[in-house]
């Protein structure tokens, strides 16, 4: 039954079908003057009157690239879309976002004669009413009249910002998302109630009706689901309060059937699948925003919001040309948290690598994926390839746009055993990996199944089609068998059929959905993005600290900071000076700044090597003699560096192997560089003039009592005694446990223990002297 009919309650059931039985004969002989095989054999003048039937041209073809041979359909047949994010709260400069780019729409369709479509995508919040208010009212005017406006709720939205949803023509919701509870659970001011209704009344969206728009403002109203028989047996579902109900009965139209769907004191909110099935409110729900292109048959980048004159020159451009380990994952983190800084609202990713580490690859994927809760857009630009982790660093990407012969996928994981024979890791093991490619694929609208076809070969993957909206899609058997009928199969993917990876180029990796569109070169890309030609987009350059960490991640420099900071170590020893070891320690600070800066170290690493220091000097200073804490601190020390020096990863415990076979190679040579340069140290230092008279020389006895064997420098010892060596005798003035004070002659001296306690006034005698360290021994 006509709508508008059946809301005029003073006109009879009688009354309508007798004025109907008068003017449907009229219509029919109406419509037969004027059928287009009557009108034909007119004159021309009356013909040129008559009803045009619209017919398609065909495609034709591209006049200024002939080479490629391009066919693009009439540029009528092509919807014209705009999308405009409705953040909340809705304020001024919300609205004339959407007023400006809505009343351009509107011109350009007017134009060229086109369909249109403005998509608003309503974000949760809270917003003044009259702002919201007015924005409804602005959609529902005449200023859009050209416009099919829908209103995208990918989440629940209560409030007054479901006020812009009810202005549009159509809402389309995720099935999850919940839509209503206008007032917060509390009635609305009757003036505000009232303007809504208002807005309802002019039967814009007509899945709304002011009953439904009343249940959805007051919680006090309830509603129900009223299936009316009319005419011929046809059945209408209609929402309606009992007031209404009850106007309906008294104009004796025949109702079948009642059914609550809100009861009195309930909120009035709906989730998109309770809404699809009860026929009000949506006309479609989907998963995704891309799925929009689908049912509307848009142009999927005109699902992309535009920026402003302003916002779109703060857009940042990162290449991605080396081989992704984990130094070149640190410095784009580090590219990317510099665009942020900068303001940055589209960040694009040049990609022209071969691949590497898997780990560095997901890392940055999902890391990039996770900018778009930051609003930050971002694209990959594949001039030539992505293979490998560089085509699952592409899928952390909003869009990705193709070179012309581009190609990307490939994404197999694979070892190189000690022979050097590269192998592929097996499938059983690369579980994580294959939840990484899933969850990049919901995330940004791309079909899993073709994204784990990257990964593993034996996977084939089918064209389906959706049973109802007649969406094109990819799957994989498992996937169509879960569905439980809603795709139906088709072809087998033919890049899946074959004894290789899902590997794809330009054009067709656009048709399968992996890829936005190909673009020749980066002017190309900046018109598809509407960015202004003016903007300059030259990649972020490396700072000299990016240059500075590629050089200390590099093995020699890595090597030779090792050799550095253990050679001062030996050297200091000898001269106990301090100097040396402070080097020491500044090798050792830069060799874990360059490893944290380059992305294989973390606070970790470091906070065990601090342990180990302490340790050591614990065994040396306080608790000598049993090695615990020294053998404890050296491996705490050597664990540090290996971690530091290497990611390790969960995915095969051979490419772990492997990796620490690397690590201790690159550590050995150091140390036995250490070793054979403390031999020359030991032999050589002290002859040289300049420094051997600050260097002890070992005594020659065998026994501490024997000191008739020692040689030591007449300057160094005292004529009455009071110089400290090997054998002199003295008493503890305090309690050593090691260390303390004794007193030779006159000469009050620091001292250890060779690792017993020795109580306080015990005679003792020095076994060892080293440089100002003298250790005794009890001779009680």
């Amino acid at each position: 039954m006509n709508p508008f009919i059946s809301h005029i309650p003073f006109l009879s059931r009688s009354h309508v079908i007798q004025k109907l039985r008068v003017i449907l004969p009229l219509l029919l002989l109406a419509a037969c003057l004027f059928h287009p095989s009557v009108v034909s054999a007119q004159p021309k003048k009356d013909a040129d009157k008559a009803p045009r039937v619209k017919v398609e041209k065909p495609v034709k073809e591209v006049a200024d690239q002939p080479e490629k041979q391009k066919l693009i359909p009439e540029k009528k047949n092509v919807p014209l879309a705009r999308y405009v994010v409705v953040k909340s709260p809705v304020e001024d400069d919300v609205f004339q976002k959407v007023r400006n780019t809505a009343l351009k729409l509107q011109e350009l369709a007017t134009t060229e004669d086109r369909s249109a479509f403005l998509i608003l995508e309503i974000r949760p919040g809270q917003s003044e009413f009259h702002q919201v208010h007015g924005l409804a009212k602005f959609l529902t005017s005449s200023k859009v009249n050209r416009l099919t406006t829908i209103a995208w709720i990918p989440e629940t939205v209560t409030g007054n910002n479901a006020i812009v949803a009810m202005g549009c023509r159509e809402i389309v919701m995720q099935p999850d998302a919940e839509f209503g509870d206008i007032g917060r659970g509390k009635p609305l001011e009757p003036d505000d109630e009232q303007l809504i209704l208002s807005l309802v009344n002019k039967r814009h969206n007509l899945k709304i009706n002011s009953d439904l728009a009343q249940g959805l403002m007051n919680p006090d109203v309830a509603l129900l689901l009223a299936t009316i028989e009319q005419e011929a047996g046809v059945k209408e579902k209609r929402v309606v309060t009992q007031t209404q109900l009850k106007i309906l009965r008294d104009n004796q139209l025949t109702i079948i059937n009642v059914e609550p769907i809100k009861e009195r004191g309930q909120r009035g909110i709906f989730s998109g699948a309770q809404a699809r099935e009860l026929g009000i409110l949506v006309t479609q729900t989907i998963d995704t925003k891309a799925e929009l292109s689908d049912v509307y048959g848009l142009d999927p980048q005109s699902l992309q919001e535009a920026l402003s004159g302003e916002e779109s020159t703060v857009v940042k451009l990162i290449e991605v040309t080396d081989t992704i380990d984990p130094i070149l994952e640190a410095f784009i983190e580090r590219q990317v948290l510099r665009a942020k800084k900068d303001g940055a609202q589209m960040i694009i990713f040049k990609i022209n690598s071969p691949g590497g580490y898997l780990m560095s690859g997901t890392n940055l994927a999902n890391m990039i994926a996770d900018l778009q809760d930051e609003d930050i857009r971002t694209v990959a630009w594949v001039p030539e390839r992505a293979i490998s982790s560089a085509a699952i660093l592409a899928m952390g990407c909003d869009d990705i746009f193709m070179g012309p012969s581009a190609q990307i996928g490939d994404a197999g994981v694979i070892i190189q055993g000690f022979d050097g024979a590269f192998d592929r890791v097996p499938e059983k093991l690369l579980s994580p990996l294959r939840q990484t490619l899933i969850s990049l694929a919901k995330r940004k609208n791309r079909p899993s199944a073709l994204l784990e076809a990257m990964s593993f070969k034996d996977l084939v993957v089918f064209e389906v089609t959706h049973r109802d909206t007649g969406r094109v899609w990819y799957m994989s058997d498992a996937e169509i068998q879960e569905s439980n009928g809603e795709w139906i199969k088709g072809a087998p993917v033919q890049e899946t059929q074959k004894d290789s990876l899902f590997t794809v180029q330009d054009q067709r990796a656009v048709k399968l959905k992996i890829a936005t569109a190909v673009v020749r070169d980066i002017d190309e890309l900046k018109e598809r993005l509407n960015i202004p030609p003016e903007v300059d987009l030259q990649p972020i350059g490396r700072t000299w600290v990016d240059s500075l960490i590629y050089l200390l991640n590099s093995p020699f420099i890595t090597g030779l900071l090792l050799f550095l900071a253990i050679i001062l170590i030996y050297i200091e020893l000898h001269f106990m000076v301090g100097i040396f070891g402070i080097g020491s320690l500044l090798c050792f600070g830069v060799f874990f700044w360059s490893r944290y800066l380059g992305g294989t170290a973390t606070g970790l690493e470091i906070i065990l090597f601090l342990i180990g220091i302490v340790c050591v000097l614990m065994e040396v200073f306080v608790i000598p003699g049993f090695g615990v804490f020294g053998v404890s601190g050296v491996l705490l020390m050597l664990a540090s560096l290996i971690l530091a020096s290497e990611t390790f990863d969960s995915f095969n415990s051979d490419i772990n192997t492997q990796k620490l076979v690397r690590v201790l190679f690159t550590l050995g040579l150091p140390v036995i560089a250490v070793i054979g340069s403390s031999m020359l140290i030991g032999k050589f230092l002290p002859k040289i003039p300049i420094l051997r008279h600050i260097v002890l020389t070992p005594p020659v006895s065998r026994h501490a009592g024997d000191t008739d064997s020692l040689q030591l420098r007449p300057d160094l010892a005292d004529e009455n005694g009071g110089g400290i060596h090997i054998g002199k005798q003295g008493v503890a003035v305090s309690i050593l446990r090691p260390s303390g004070k004794a007193r030779f002659n006159d000469a009050l001296v620091d001292v250890v223990t060779d690792g017993s306690f020795i109580e306080q006034d015990t005679l003792v005698e020095v076994i060892e002297v080293h440089g100002s360290r003298v250790v005794v021994r009890s001779l009680s």
